[in-house]
């Protein structure tokens, strides 16, 4: 009943966003987003910590500024998602613009796919689904949510565009596929993982648990690593940014996929600290206290 109730509110939202005009739907979104920050203590104590920790000579209050603007920012990141789900492509289109172009075509280019990598950062569903507008679609790494109909309806937005959503059960193979049809793959790198397959790199001076399949799939297929991130423009716009691709290591490297996996890591960084209101410090990106799991979920919290 709860899931079901969860799904009818879901869907009632698209449809009120449908009709609002823009400035009202990211007023509503940044009140959602308030009052989650009000009402949801647990998640608000994470993320002061997780503040806390990675900027500690900051004051408490602009700290706690931080934190409410994430809040505001993960509403508004909701009501945005489903205002896209009901634009054309051209009205898409009109809401974005791209930003080093260049180095796509340039990756694709060498002809051996592109991994693109990101984080809980800026606004990555709405570039997932704007980048086949101005490319080609992608692979899309993505983890099942609980509830299944709002797991198919977030699968129909990502996959609107042409996107393929690619879960948990034979992802390995499906990427490596891709990747040799020349095709593309998104990544999130920014949430802790369990088990043997975990690589731990600085994050904000701190040990964080991280996938290396990224790296170890770079180096194996020779495909290029760009980074991408959304951002905010005046008057409900944003700018898509595709990075310089990252360099991978030397040849003769003893720790090959960490030095990777750290460089990606570096490049999400300074985006979080350009901007942390837009990232998620609202997940336990630090810990080691989590039991190993068997190999496999490379991608996947």
């Amino acid at each position: 009943m709860r899931r079901q109730i969860e799904y009818l509110i879901v869907r009632s939202l698209q449809g009120i966003v449908s009709v609002l005009p823009d400035p009202l739907v990211r007023a509503a979104g940044d009140a959602m987003g308030v009052l989650f920050f009000m009402l949801d203590r647990p998640h608000r104590r994470v993320a002061e910590d997780n503040l806390a920790q990675a900027f500690p000579s900051r004051p408490a209050a602009e700290r706690r500024a931080i934190v409410r603007a994430a809040f505001k920012h993960f509403g508004r990141l909701l009501f945005e998602i489903l205002k896209f789900s009901t634009l054309s492509p051209e009205q898409l289109l009109a809401r974005v613009e791209f930003d080093g172009g260049e180095r796509v075509r340039l990756a694709y280019g060498q002809g051996k796919g592109v991994l693109f990598i990101t984080g809980h950062f800026g606004f990555w569903e709405l570039h997932a689904v704007a980048h086949p507008l101005q490319f080609e679609p992608i692979g899309v790494l993505a983890r099942t949510l609980d509830n299944a109909r709002l797991n198919t309806l977030l699968e129909q937005i990502r996959q609107r565009t042409g996107n393929t959503v690619i879960y948990r059960q034979g992802s390995i193979r499906r990427v490596m596929r891709l990747l040799s049809e020349r095709h593309g793959v998104a990544v999130l790198i920014d949430q802790h993982i369990q088990g043997p397959d975990a690589v731990y790199v600085e994050f904000f001076e701190r040990r964080a648990a991280t996938t290396s399949a990224v790296a170890a799939l770079a180096l194996r297929t020779g495909a290029p690593v760009v980074p991408v991130f959304a951002l905010p423009l005046p008057k409900g716009r944003y700018r898509l940014i595709y990075e310089h691709p990252v360099e991978p290591p030397s040849a003769d490297s003893e720790d090959a996929i960490r030095e990777f996996t750290q460089r990606c890591t570096d490049v999400l960084e300074m985006y979080v600290r350009r901007h942390p209101d837009l990232w998620l410090w609202m997940h336990r990106r630090w810990r080691d206290d989590q039991p190993a799991v068997p190999a496999g979920d490379h991608f996947f919290p």
